[in-house]
C-alpha cells in the first residue's frame, strides 16, 4: 500500500544531555531524529520521522556501486527570541533536484521536503542553540537503494534529512594552493551538482595541499588550469584594489546559494563587482603590485572565510590585513539577515 501520510515515531530518550555544545567538531554529532522516504515503483511513500539509527542496507545497493547518491547543506538559526529560522530553504529545495536529475534520479516533491524538514526541526529544536557561530546544520540526501549491480540508473531510492548542531567550520584563516595539475571537474560533467563523489575526487588533492601547510584547493579549469573557479567548500571572491571578482557559475561551478546572496548584497551595498572569468596570471601579478587586498571564500558551511595567503607552483603570497574588509562587511550583513538581527530587505528568512 502507498502511503504519504508522514508518521512520526519520537524517541524515548534524548542523548542531547550528552553533548558538549562548547567543543562540536563540524558534521560529528547528530540529533535524536531524522526523516526518511523511499521511492518505489515510481511513486516517493512511506515519508516518516524516527529516532536517529543505523540503516540495513543491501550490499548490491547501486549507490556503492555507481555512486547516484547527491546532497544539500543547510542551516537553522535560533534568534535572541527563541525563534527558529532558514536561509533561502526553497533554493536548496530546488538545487538538490537539479543535481538528481543530472543523476538520472526521480526529483523530491517540494512539499514533501518542506513538511518532513519543518516536522523534523521542530521536533528537534532544542538542538538548536543560540550565538553568534552556533546552528543546526542540516543535511538533505537522495541514494540509490535497488538491490542490482547492473551499470543502469536504479528504480529505487532512499531520501534523507539528518541534522548535526555545529560551529564555526574554519576557525581561522584559511591557506589555498591553486590548482595547477588535478581538476574537480570538466564541461558537460557534474560540476554544477552536489553529487557525492564531486567530493570523493577532491580529497586527495586537498591532502596534499595539507602536507604543504595549506587547508583547501582552489580549483583551475580542467584545460589549461588558467582561470580559478571555487575552492572545495567554498565559491571564492577576490579583491583588486577597491572591486570584488568572482567566477560565473558554469557546468563545472557549483551555484552557491551563499554566492548568489552575497552577489546581491554586493549591487546593494554599491560595492563595485565583476563577475567574469578570473585567471590565475591576472590574480598573482595583482598580489606581486600590493593589488590584491583581499581573498575570500564563501559557502553555507564556511559562511565566509577569509583567506590568508595562497600558493602557485613554487611561490606563495600573503595576504596583507585589512581593516576595512569586503569579507568582515559582508559576514555581518549576510548573518544579521540569517540571524533576524537585521531587516530582510530580500525575503530570504523562512520561520519554522
Amino acid at each position: 500500500m502507498i502511503t504519504t501520510e508522514l508518521k512520526v515515531e519520537k524517541i524515548a530518550q534524548s542523548k542531547i544531555g550528552d553533548v558538549d555544545f562548547d567543543n562540536l567538531t563540524f558534521g560529528s554529532i547528530f540529533t535524536d531524529h531524522m526523516f526518511e522516504c523511499d521511492y518505489i515503483d515510481g511513486v516517493w511513500q512511506n515519508p516518516k520521522i524516527s529516532p536517529y539509527q543505523p540503516l540495513t542496507i543491501d550490499p548490491s545497493a547501486k549507490v556503492f556501486h555507481y555512486g547516484q547518491a547527491v546532497f544539500e547543506g543547510m542551516k537553522a538559526y535560533r534568534d535572541d527570541n527563541d525563534d527558529i529560522w532558514m536561509f533561502r530553504p526553497d533554493q536548496n529545495q530546488k538545487r538538490i533536484n537539479i543535481s538528481a536529475e543530472r543523476l538520472d534520479m526521480p526529483a523530491f516533491p517540494k512539499d514533501l521536503f518542506f513538511e518532513g524538514l519543518t516536522a523534523l526541526l521542530k521536533l528537534d529544536k532544542e538542538w538548536i542553540k543560540k550565538g553568534d557561530d552556533s546552528a543546526l546544520y542540516i543535511r538533505p540526501f537522495s541514494m540509490a537503494t535497488e538491490t542490482c549491480v547492473s551499470a543502469s540508473a536504479a528504480n529505487q531510492y532512499k531520501f534523507m534529512i539528518i541534522c548535526s548542531p555545529v560551529q564555526s567550520y574554519y576557525t581561522g584563516d584559511v591557506r589555498v594552493v591553486f590548482a595547477d595539475k588535478y581538476s574537480r571537474s570538466a564541461n558537460g560533467g557534474v560540476g554544477y551538482a552536489k553529487a557525492a563523489g564531486n567530493y570523493a575526487a577532491s580529497f586527495y588533492p586537498a591532502k596534499l595541499a595539507k602536507e604543504q601547510g595549506y587547508d583547501q584547493v582552489v580549483w583551475t579549469d580542467a584545460d589549461k588550469h588558467e582561470f580559478l573557479e571555487e575552492a572545495g567548500t567554498m565559491n571564492v571572491f577576490f579583491r583588486v584594489n577597491d572591486t570584488l571578482l568572482t567566477a560565473p557559475t558554469s557546468d563545472r561551478i557549483l551555484d552557491g546559494i551563499t554566492r548568489k546572496s552575497l552577489l546581491e548584497i554586493i549591487k546593494a551595498d554599491n560595492i563595485d563587482l565583476e563577475v567574469r572569468k578570473v585567471s590565475v596570471t591576472e590574480i598573482v601579478e595583482a598580489a606581486k603590485k600590493g593589488e590584491l587586498k583581499e581573498m575570500f571564500g564563501s559557502g553555507t558551511a564556511a559562511v565566509i572565510s577569509p583567506i590568508s595567503a595562497f600558493s602557485h607552483g613554487d611561490y606563495s603570497y600573503e595576504m596583507p590585513t585589512m581593516e576595512d574588509s569586503f569579507a568582515k562587511h559582508l559576514k555581518k550583513r549576510l548573518t544579521d539577515i540569517q540571524r533576524n538581527k537585521s531587516e530582510d530587505q530580500f525575503g530570504w528568512r523562512y520561520k519554522v
